[in-house]
């Protein structure tokens, strides 16, 4: 494990969850080292590798795509234990481009560790729950490395499968779920007869496993109903409208098994379900026109009295840590959401980069706390050092703080409004959901 992907490692997993609220890591092998070929989905493009390498323990090398591997940034990729891959739609010969990446690839799997190859090869710019089309280029490295090694050793491949409840956004949910291995060597003799019905039949293979991670709606313009339903029920994985007293795995469970129905059913033939869809695609319409979110219905629905002192206490407790948080992370936090937003075109680029660019900022402006607290405060290196590590939860408490404060504000202007028919409406629509979906779910 090369140097700085260890510092990466071991520190991300603080800031992802400070990111993220709840984080939940399933089948995960428990070592460091091990001679498999994973291969993830990519909704979230930067935060993906991020999320992926940093909280399940195999140490893996990325294979990136190629156009990143500039001169000045080639040092920082390589220590970063990344690989450069060529990608068809880049144009040119890749097959010939990828050559040197194969057999850096076949070297990495000889020596028992392992890689991690985005199947998809491209984030969508709007997030959605859906495996787009699995690329051969890890069936490809796996079978051509096996052949350089003389099939001398075993090589495996396992489905990685990171499931968010909104990517960027801060406080949402993360599951990363991974299946079990299959052998690749199993596939010798076919791959020997026919290589190509070897690789599109691996290739297959994993596309289905992949599905099995995550959430697929087959149908993409389905994509928002299927969010919709999750809000109204408040059982799957919506990142604001949810039950929080359900397990996040239970979550993800029922997103699935909802996807999976209504992947099944045919929506020009099924009138009842087709005038469900419009109803609730007209409320959410209605809600947004008034600049009111599904939650905030809910809220006032479930209390008419309109009591505030959860937020209220909240910002009392916050407080004293939120001020410290202004202190140490306000200006950096202004200044790299500032530079990231005016920097990247791609929305999908900026919750991961301004993590990372405001974890090396303030991790590095905020060092001489350690020596001004041990001079100025209290005589202790260990208190110093742990002062210092808790920068980031005083971060976290000026965020919270503030996010506070607008639900308070908010749930006051809702109080104010006449909400009556809104919260009619959504009663009316969860009934006619519940009368709909199957008990099953």
């Amino acid at each position: 494990m090369r140097i700085l992907y260890f510092m990466l490692w071991s520190t991300l997993r603080y800031s992802l969850r400070v990111f993220y609220r709840r984080i939940k890591v399933i089948g995960s092998p428990f070592s460091l080292f091990r001679r498999t070929i994973y291969v993830g989905n990519h909704p979230a493009s930067f935060m993906d590798p991020l999320a992926v390498a940093s909280l399940r323990y195999p140490s893996v090398f990325f294979m990136t795509r190629a156009d990143v591997f500039t001169p000045m940034a080639k040092p920082f990729l390589w220590a970063c234990q990344m690989l450069p891959i060529h990608r068809q739609h880049d144009g040119g010969d890749t097959r010939k481009k990828n050559t040197k990446s194969f057999d850096q690839a076949a070297q990495v799997l000889k020596y028992n560790r392992s890689l991690l190859i985005f199947g998809e090869g491209f984030t969508d710019d709007v997030f959605i729950r859906r495996l787009k089309p699995v690329k051969k280029g890890a069936a490809k490295i796996g079978f051509e490395a096996l052949e350089k090694l003389n099939w001398n050793k075993n090589i495996y491949v396992a489905a990685v499968g990171s499931n968010y409840a909104k990517p960027n956004q801060m406080r949402s949910d993360l599951l990363i779920y991974t299946s079990e291995e299959f052998l690749l060597n199993d596939y010798r003799e076919m791959y020997e007869e026919n290589p190509n019905k070897a690789i599109t039949t691996v290739t297959r293979r994993v596309e289905q496993m992949m599905r099995d991670q995550i959430t697929h709606i087959e149908d993409k313009t389905l994509s928002e109903f299927h969010e919709q339903m999750m809000m109204l029920t408040r059982r799957g994985m919506n990142a604001d409208s949810f039950d929080k007293s359900i397990p996040l795995e239970r979550r993800w469970r029922y997103s699935q098994r909802l996807a999976a129905w209504l992947n099944e059913q045919n929506l020009e033939e099924d009138e009842k379900l087709s005038n469900l869809k419009e109803d609730i695609a007209g409320y959410f319409k209605l809600i947004k026109r008034m600049r009111i979110e599904d939650q905030y219905v809910y809220w006032k629905q479930t209390n008419p009295a309109g009591s505030r002192m959860k937020e209220l206490m909240m910002m009392i407790v916050l407080f004293p840590f939120a001020i410290l948080g202004l202190i140490h992370c306000g200006p950096w936090y202004f200044l790299v959401k500032t530079w990231v937003e005016k920097s990247f075109r791609r929305k999908v680029f900026w919750g991961s980069v301004k993590l990372v660019a405001g974890k090396i900022l303030m991790g590095l402006v905020n060092l001489p706390v350690i020596w001004l607290f041990y001079y100025f405060v209290y005589e202790s290196w260990w208190l110093a050092i742990a002062y210092y590590f808790a920068i980031g939860m005083f971060g976290l408490a000026a965020y919270m703080w503030f996010r506070n404060l607008k639900y308070f504000k908010t749930k006051g202007a809702i109080n104010k409004a006449k909400m009556d028919a809104f919260i009619k409406k959504r009663q009316e629509l969860v009934e006619r959901l519940s009368e709909t979906l199957p008990t099953t779910l």
